[in-house]
């Protein structure tokens, strides 16, 4: 199967409903990705079967839970998975945040080559990022424990806002752990077409938060 014929399947798995000049510029990430990785490491993943689904698919897997228009992508590396969201919605406007300099040099170009003007990239530590307002949501993969995000991103989180966690099997320990001012508002498990094992979304509301 072609990347091109695994991605529309996949979208249309997911219940999605993407254009092909939408897909056709996920796929040009994609190969954009695969071109940086070859210098810096910016992803394990690089068989493109691997990464139409670890990548592209997981990324889109979250579009129906965000409701809200900003979104901060904590730890974005290579862009994931702000750059696949910002590409299949234009009406989401993504930070991507990252404190290593050269990913975030892929993102700054990768922004300006697949013309996504609804992205823009802060290189920093999370805990030193200070933006005049807060964001109705943040988002994470691969970032850190539950506590950890927290700890280190509650400064950035609007009043009402939520946390949205991808993680791989679903983490009851760190659940169990979260801190008592913050509520599970949902944990979802999510299916991923072509990747094998878990794969959750949890969604935790701060305080303030109905």
């Amino acid at each position: 199967m072609t990347p091109s014929a695994q991605l529309a399947e996949g979208v249309q798995r997911l219940g999605l409903e993407l254009p092909a000049k939408v897909q056709a510029k996920l796929l040009a990430y994609l190969a954009l990705l695969d071109k940086w990785n070859r210098t810096y490491q910016l992803t394990s993943l690089r068989d493109t079967a691997q990464a139409v689904s670890g990548h592209l698919l997981d990324s889109l897997a979250l579009l129906p839970y965000i409701e809200a228009d900003r979104v901060l992508d904590v730890g974005s590396g290579g862009g994931l998975p702000g750059i696949p969201l910002a590409i299949a919605s234009e009406r989401l406007q993504l930070v991507l945040l990252d404190s290593n300099s050269k990913k975030c040099a892929f993102l700054r170009q990768a922004a300006i080559e697949l013309t996504l003007p609804n992205i823009a990239v802060h290189c920093g530590r999370v805990e030193n990022y200070q933006p005049s307002t807060g964001f109705p949501v943040i988002v994470a993969r691969a970032f850190a424990d539950l506590t950890e995000l927290i700890r280190l991103t509650r400064h950035l989180l609007r009043d009402g806002g939520c946390w949205m966690a991808m993680k791989g099997r679903r983490p009851d320990e760190e659940l169990a752990a979260l801190p008592a001012e913050v509520m599970v508002q949902a944990v979802h498990r999510l299916q991923i077409p072509g990747v094998i094992g878990e794969r959750h979304v949890l969604i935790i509301a701060g305080s303030g938060s109905p």
